[in-house]
């Protein structure tokens, strides 16, 4: 026996993984991308399945205005953010089981939403429905409620804005494994040396506690700042507890997962760029690690 809503979950639940990595770029935070992904099943549900047409493209307009007014009152609260604002962070599917999400490569780095910030909320939404989902025009003006021609338009300015910004290549985690294995050995054992020799010039450092957790108020610029400043928050963190180490993917990146006693304090990312770490983003937040696994 099949229930009134068994269609409209079977739907919702094909289309989940692209809804919900639409919900991410827009916002960058998996906790909001969920409650967004809630509202838009809610209102799905209350849909004439009979009368819509392309699922996937209702769908999208769907989520997409959620999102919207998420990040709107997001961005009023990053307005008062102490510190530096990273992304939730992302861990790469498993592979042994349905992936929860989509995105890959250079749509997820932290660099890269780090750009998408600096968007205006719907230059953001058409940037991410055109560039990374391919959306067609007349679905993105639908789903933000622009006529076709003012899309288009926004499209050609956040583009321009985005390749201003754009970071340089990020190097595929795969191929970046390895240099990042060496920097994270470096950062756990305290050997300033090996770190400086892994590190770009004018590697740079950010770091979220939120206010709540001890991070670096301003970026942290120069190998040798960089450095220091890893070996000094680990060795501030050792303090907690005993700790362990968890090698992952978090945002299309080589990460480490550093836990005290068990508890995760904090997620270390590491971009790689010319065979150096160009990039170090810190998390350690504690709302942006509640589903971080240590």
């Amino acid at each position: 026996m099949t229930g009134p809503g068994t269609h409209a979950e079977q739907v919702f639940a094909e289309h989940r993984p692209l809804l919900f990595s639409v919900a991410y770029e827009i916002l960058g935070s998996v906790a909001d991308s969920e409650d967004v992904l809630q509202e838009t099943y809610l209102r799905w549900r209350e849909v004439d399945l009979d009368a819509v047409e392309h699922p996937r493209a209702y769908l999208a307009r769907i989520v997409t205005r959620q999102a919207l007014n998420a990040l709107r009152t997001a961005a009023r609260r990053r307005e008062d953010y102490v510190g530096p604002w990273l992304p939730e962070p992302l861990e790469a599917p498993s592979g042994d089981g349905p992936a929860e999400h989509v995105l890959t490569g250079e749509a997820v780095t932290t660099a890269m939403l780090l750009v998408l910030e600096s968007l205006s909320p719907t230059e953001r939404a058409v940037f991410v429905l055109r560039e990374v989902f391919d959306f067609g025009y007349p679905e993105i003006a639908e789903a933000v409620g622009k006529s076709e021609a003012a899309v288009r338009q926004t499209v050609h300015r956040a583009r321009g804005h985005v390749r201003a910004r754009r970071p340089r290549e990020v190097v595929d985690p795969e191929r970046a494994q390895g240099v990042a294995e060496r920097f994270l050995l470096a950062a756990a054992t305290g050997d300033v040396q090996a770190l400086m020799d892994v590190l770009a010039p004018d590697a740079v450092y950010l770091g979220d506690g939120g206010g709540v957790k001890s991070a670096a108020r301003r970026p942290v610029l120069g190998a040798d700042r960089v450095a220091r400043m890893m070996i000094g928050t680990l060795r501030k963190s050792a303090n907690f507890g005993e700790m362990s180490l968890r090698s992952a993917v978090y945002n299309g990146m080589p990460a480490m997962v550093v836990s005290f006693d068990g508890a995760v304090d904090l997620v270390l990312c590491v971009e790689v760029g010319d065979g150096r770490v160009s990039a170090v983003y810190v998390v350690r937040n504690p709302d942006k690690l509640r589903r971080v696994a240590g």
